[in-house]
């Protein structure tokens, strides 16, 4: 199976505005897939959208929280009725807001959980009747997580954070469970330290100067690197799941 196997299908990616969302959203859309983009900030959609069909791709810029469950079915109801069913969601969404514990931060813990969590359920939620259509149909059908290396490695001051991740992961895995049997594979990766937006919500200073040494220590990936690793994973041939992807700067490792 190559690449251009994925022509013709319908990917549903979230946390598209930007980083890992917006780089496997123009990965994808290179090799023919149909995406539709799914964030909070509608003119970075606009314009990514704008940017993929110039490249001779296809895209539908669709601004929604993926907190707000109703917001994520009226996306999806928007996907169907511009290219029908959704055969690939990649939930990249995500936020990181590292603090101490002491510091007593329900915003951010609230935050955190509704987005990193809470946000991956309510699109495969949605989207779970068409992703099991799809397969009993005989077509490839997938769920892609993006997790964290945070998800088991645990971070002084990122204990929230790190909980949202684990969960995920175990979502994933449990999901398998449910899905492998009806042919619907579900990825989980986790990055290690990458080159993206997440950073910039730190309100700590002191933890993202800490964040800037490890960048500077390590190195990181590029969100094209884990853009890449979602469309090898699915454009694989559908009796093969590739589970779980663990990926980090070769200095990290």
């Amino acid at each position: 199976m190559s690449y251009a196997d994925l022509a013709g299908r319908t990917a549903l990616v979230t946390g598209a505005a930007s980083g890992m969302g917006a780089a496997t959203a123009r990965a994808l859309a290179a090799h023919g897939v149909r995406v539709v983009l799914t964030a909070r900030r509608a003119e970075r959609l606009t314009a990514l959208a704008a940017e993929l069909e110039a490249a001779g791709g296809r895209a539908l810029a669709v601004a929604a929280d993926v907190t707000d469950a109703d917001a994520v079915r009226a996306a999806a109801d928007r996907a169907h009725d511009a290219f029908g069913r959704v055969d690939l969601v990649v939930a990249a969404a995500g936020v990181m807001l590292p603090n101490p514990i002491a510091a007593g931060r329900a915003d951010e813990w609230r935050r955190m959980i509704d987005t990193n969590l809470t946000g991956a359920l309510n699109v495969i939620g949605a989207l779970t009747p068409d992703l099991v259509a799809a397969a009993a149909d005989g077509a490839p059908a997938d769920v892609v997580t993006v997790s964290s290396i945070g998800a088991h490695i645990p971070f002084a001051d990122y204990a929230v954070y790190g909980a949202t991740k684990a969960a995920l992961t175990y979502l994933a895995q449990s999901l398998r469970t449910e899905f492998g049997p009806r042919d619907v594979r579900v990825t989980n990766i986790e990055p290690g330290l990458t080159d993206s937006e997440l950073a910039g919500h730190v309100d700590n200073a002191a933890l993202a100067g800490q964040l800037d040494g490890m960048a500077d220590a390590f190195g990181t990936l590029a969100a094209d690197d884990i853009a890449d690793l979602v469309t090898y994973t699915v454009s694989r041939p559908r009796h093969v799941n590739l589970r779980q992807i663990v990926a980090l700067p070769t200095r990290q490792a």
